[in-house]
């Protein structure tokens, strides 16, 4: 079923795919210019943390995770990015190496922009400049909700949370009344929520029980959106 009205979706996903829905053709041939498309097998890393930024890059197909490693090499998912979003302009803005880096969760079509032809195309367009200062807004804001919920939320409570929002992600061809499938890794889930695997493992039987998902391999059915909304306790 879909969530609108019932939870504020808003709030915890960012929007960036639309920095280039509609752009006016000159924009978009301008920032086209140079690109170059890749396939990408999954898991094939994107950018690593702290790399120069040549250029940024744009879904053409798939998904991909932006996280970043602790001490011990471990990841944490900051965020799931999906088709049409792009990746890699938060350093290219601020002049610095990527402050995280980023992998393909599927095999997936990434297409490189470079920085020299996404900068001119910046100088040159007011909508672009309008889009991206709303997207850096609203991450902000996502951003802040994020933290908020780790530090007030118990486990359960965000692996729904994090349930909720990567079932938007997954949505394809989809019509009212159609479960959602979710397919990432119980690792990945785990990295996302901020947890250890066996917790999500865990809760994953607990929600399946409750008739909340089914499970598959690693595939997971979200079967009530609803109840996992109540479990995320975001009414």
């Amino acid at each position: 079923m879909s969530i609108q009205g019932i939870f504020p979706i808003e709030k915890w996903d960012f929007k960036s795919e639309s920095i280039l829905a509609d752009l006016p053709g000159e924009d978009l041939k301008l920032l086209m210019a140079r690109k170059l498309e890749q396939a990408y097998k999954k898991g094939e890393i994107i950018f690593k943390e702290e790399a120069y930024p040549s250029g940024i890059f744009y879904i053409a197909r798939g998904k991909a995770k932006k996280y970043k490693l602790d001490k011990d090499g471990r990841e944490q998912i900051i965020y799931v990015a999906n088709t049409g979003e792009l990746l890699g302009y938060h350093a290219i803005l601020s002049g610095d190496n990527y402050p995280d880096s980023a992998a393909v969760m599927e095999d997936s079509i990434i297409v490189f922009i470079p920085k020299e032809d996404f900068l001119e195309t910046l100088r040159q367009s007011d909508v672009l400049n309008r889009r991206l200062l709303k997207t850096l807004s609203h991450e902000f804001v996502v951003l802040t909700n994020s933290l908020t919920l780790f530090a007030q939320r118990s486990v359960r409570e965000r692996l729904a949370l994090q349930l909720i929002v990567v079932r938007e992600k997954y949505k394809v061809d989809f019509e009212p009344g159609m479960p959602v499938e979710i397919n990432m890794s119980r690792d990945d889930l785990a990295s996302l929520v901020g947890t250890a695997r066996e917790n999500v493992v865990r809760m994953l039987s607990e929600f399946k029980s409750e008739g909340i998902v089914e499970t598959r391999g690693r595939r997971i059915i979200v079967l009530d959106v609803k109840k996992l909304i109540k479990v995320a306790n975001f009414s």
